[in-house]
């Protein structure tokens, strides 16, 4: 069975550089890839084909590997299994809470289903989702909607599909039942198996739709979770807040750099004078730093992100203040970044995590 060319599944994902989807991940996901492909008459070295991942590394259980070789996996998945196009449903189906190790035990052990799905999104980049996944709340119902803008066109349809039933099966693990859902939408014309979606959201979807989206009563949100801890919770949450941090740590010259600009994240130096500080010139350190996989303006913006975060989920400051801060010169130009590297503006942010919105002391005075 042929493989297909392989600069195009490299262009595909290289598509995005900087999506919100590119952050390093377990390897569990791929092995459950693997597992798909192989019972449908693939093998590892096709499935592992244009990454940089081998049978023998995806051995360790503790594994981390990169996003781009994940959707490298998929897109061999899509390519050599074109007479399977409902793929995506089947490979949503089997991700279980156990799939997420810690992420999913702090889910399954919060108070109530908002709590869980605002420590879901907050703790988003220890799963494997590839869309950009947002909750939002009003008159009643509650919607979770899926962004693919950011996915490759070619593994589009199969990674949405993914991360919709993976999403519903979770929903059906923390909740040990099925929510009723109000209304289910997906971008893009109905497939040849539209019937298969029913089966796994109890509901016939609308094709077409202007996003991917899945809508429920709000009532069910402050519904207690049959397994709730609050021990075990809290717990939890302070393994992923640290295994977190570990994932986006860096090496190298690149963790020199990094280490730097959050020693003064409100007046960032730029690459010129931190060469200096290292004693090389700002060439030799762009050419480091892209051996090492990154770019001076990658960690800036990841510095930024890192403390933007962490202000806005701690600190009592309003979204000014956390601009200025961070050595923004206005607070539109920080909505803008955040909008960039999250998808939505930081006030939306903070509802989706509910967190109350913090206003500006100039905004104060006005009111």
């Amino acid at each position: 069975m042929s493989s297909g060319p392989a600069p195009a599944a490299r262009s595909s994902q290289e598509a995005s550089p900087h999506a919100s989807w590119n952050f390093r991940r377990g390897n569990a996901s791929v092995r459950l890839l693997l597992q798909l492909g192989v019972e449908h008459g693939l093998t590892a070295e096709q499935l592992l084909q244009n990454s940089q991942l081998t049978p023998a590394a995806l051995e360790d259980l503790k594994g981390e590997i990169e996003a781009t070789d994940e959707l490298a996996v998929i897109t061999n998945l899509v390519r050599l299994l074109p007479h399977l196009p409902w793929l995506g449903l089947e490979a949503g189906s089997r991700y279980r809470l156990t799939t997420y190790g810690i992420w999913g035990y702090a889910l399954i052990s919060s108070p109530t289903l908002i709590s869980a799905a605002q420590l879901a999104l907050r703790y988003l980049n220890l799963t494997y989702a590839f869309t950009h996944i947002s909750m939002q709340s009003g008159n009643g119902v509650t919607s979770f909607t899926l962004g693919d803008l950011e996915v490759p066109a070619e593994v589009r349809r199969f990674v949405v599909e993914r991360d919709a039933v993976a999403l519903r099966v979770l929903q059906k693990d923390i909740f040990q039942s099925a929510i009723p859902l109000h209304r289910l939408c997906f971008k893009g014309p109905a497939p040849s198996y539209a019937a298969m979606y029913a089966q796994h959201f109890g509901i016939e979807p609308e094709f077409n739709a202007s996003s991917n989206r899945a809508e429920f009563p709000s009532h069910y949100l402050d519904l207690p979770l049959p397994q709730a801890n609050e021990t075990t919770a809290a717990m939890c949450e302070d393994i992923c807040r640290d295994l977190l941090n570990q994932r986006r740590s860096r090496h190298g010259c690149a963790a020199v750099v990094r280490n730097r600009l959050l020693h003064t994240p409100g007046k960032l130096p730029d690459m010129e004078a931190i060469a200096a500080e290292l004693c090389m010139t700002s060439r030799t350190l762009r050419r480091h730093l892209v051996a090492e996989g990154t770019t001076f303006r990658d960690l800036v913006d990841e510095v930024r992100l890192i403390l933007a975060l962490e202000l806005i989920e701690t600190a009592h400051l309003g979204h000014k203040e956390i601009a200025l801060r961070l050595g923004f010169h206005d607070l539109s130009s920080f909505i803008q970044a955040f909008r960039r590297w999250k998808g939505v503006t930081p006030s939306v942010y903070r509802s989706q995590l509910g967190l109350p919105i913090r206003i500006t002391r100039s905004a104060r005075v006005q009111r």
